[in-house]
């Protein structure tokens, strides 16, 4: 009987956790319904807001389409701090084939700055995660963070702000590869 005591305290904090953390981070569970697009800042008209963050596809060649994504993510004031091969990675730890896939970090120092200022602990977001992998159809996919769904806005009103701009230069620098 304790035992099922137990889990049901455990249960109620799992889903305590689910109901307050999750939507804070732009998750949704199947019990906490993830915020609707309208209530969301409107967004440019060139980037598709997707999932985590917004997107755009590319054709042509992989390498060519890291290339365009650094070089945009530069006329915003990012420059790319980490550049994992997902691809080789995994090959080389796991021994299995995978997809064309590139994780690069993307940091504006002063915006990082001003972040770090605000909340030592939002350096767990840090940097700004940019995708690039190849689809099922041989097309680039470029997704880049919302930093805006990743911080709540009930929160730190200056980091909130603050996520709202860097959304805002991400989105531009997406919108660029269009």
């Amino acid at each position: 009987m304790n035992r099922w005591i137990d889990m049901a305290i455990l249960m109620g904090g799992w889903i305590a956790l689910q109901a307050w953390i999750l939507p804070r981070l732009g998750m949704s569970t199947c019990m906490v319904p993830r915020q609707p697009r309208s209530a969301l800042p409107a967004e440019p008209e060139e980037t598709n807001m997707q999932g985590y963050g917004m997107r755009q596809v590319l054709t042509g060649d992989f390498d060519h389409a890291i290339e365009r994504v650094t070089e945009a993510l530069k006329t915003e004031g990012f420059g790319v701090l980490t550049d994992i091969d997902v691809q080789a990675t995994l090959k080389k730890k796991i021994d299995v084939d995978f997809r064309k896939y590139r994780i690069l970090g993307a940091c504006n120092p002063p915006f990082a700055h001003r972040a770090l200022t605000a909340d030592l602990d939002v350096g767990l977001l840090l940097p700004c995660n940019v995708i690039v992998y190849q689809d099922d159809d041989g097309q680039n996919v470029v997704s880049a963070v919302d930093p805006a769904q990743m911080i709540p806005s009930d929160g730190n009103p200056a980091l909130a702000a603050l996520a709202q701009d860097v959304r805002g230069r991400l989105q531009r620098a997406i919108a660029l590869l269009a």
